[in-house]
């Protein structure tokens, strides 16, 4: 799959790290694995709780700080839209994964780039060899290709139902698919 891939979960996918999430997949190489974000998982965080900010960092220090995935939860890892940004990687639709973080601080604080531009996330999603290729087979996962511009588009907290209402067709239904069908 090409980076800038969403994964959507299936509502019955039965993995509490990864129920009606959206995954952001941001590498994914047959002899390596796969690299991903977790796009919909708000902690109540900020980067000041996290990270000693130099004073040129400004308004950085209220990012909100989302969870990544259960993978190395002690990493930093962001998004943002800056492509002059060095050592990032274009993930497509004016999206970027990585690069030079002390250079996007000092953009944040100086206003060159606005907060909502940026999207940090503690920890990543990671498949190993052979193992997202296996999940998809066994469709615990709904691929939206080129889809990386919806990062900065949709609500975080709507974002799995939204995704899905707007693939349309059998994916609408999903959207409204209860979150315990027992209780339905």
């Amino acid at each position: 799959m090409r980076p800038g891939t969403l994964l959507i979960s299936k509502p019955f996918l039965g993995d509490p790290n990864f129920e009606r999430s959206v995954i952001l997949l941001c590498r994914d190489e047959p002899e390596d694995g796969s690299f991903g974000l977790v796009l919909n998982r708000l902690t109540n965080l900020v980067l000041d709780d996290v990270l000693d900010l130099p004073p040129q960092a400004g308004s950085a220090g209220s990012l909100p700080i989302y969870v990544g995935g259960p993978v190395e939860p002690n990493t930093l890892h962001y998004l943002h839209r800056r492509p002059d940004l060095p050592g990032a990687n274009d993930l497509g639709q004016d999206v970027y994964w990585g690069g030079d973080f002390e250079l996007l601080l000092g953009l944040i604080g100086s206003g060159a780039v606005q907060p909502d531009e940026v999207r940090l996330f503690a920890g990543y999603s990671g498949w190993s060899k052979g193992q997202l290729a296996g999940e998809m087979q066994g469709e615990s996962w709904i691929r939206h290709p080129a889809s990386a511009g919806k990062v900065f588009t949709l609500a975080s907290d709507a974002f799995w139902r939204d995704i899905l209402r707007e693939k349309g067709g059998r994916f609408k239904v999903l959207a409204n698919y209860p979150v315990d069908p027992r209780l339905n």
